[in-house]
């Protein structure tokens, strides 16, 4: 059942339809774009808009860039370096880092 202040504001968008006032609006037209977090509730999902504009990332996204970031660079280097022995050593952390935050 809707309240009242459902049923007012929905008198109050077709008020505004009707007299034109949503015509000409930027990005008329077009689709909507969404995040593609589907399964996430609407408050995580505003939340995460908030920490994304004020540039903030999780911890987990800075590891796992890294990782990435390591994998190539071990492709890089050949078999016999010992740059690439280190490198592997410091992927093996990070990845039970990003383990164990998934945990936790």
């Amino acid at each position: 059942m809707a309240s009242i202040f459902d049923i007012l504001a929905e008198q109050r968008i077709l008020d505004a339809l009707r007299s034109g006032d949503f015509d000409n609006l930027p990005g008329a037209g077009r689709p909507l774009v969404f995040d593609d977090e589907l399964f996430v509730s609407p408050e995580q999902r505003m939340v995460n808009h908030i920490l994304r504009n004020a540039g903030f990332t999780p911890p987990e996204i800075g590891l796992r860039k890294e990782i990435a970031a390591l994998r190539a660079e071990i492709e890089a280097l050949a078999e016999s370096d010992a740059r690439r022995r280190a490198l592997r050593r410091r992927l093996a952390m990070l990845i039970i880092q990003l383990q164990e935050m998934s945990r936790g």
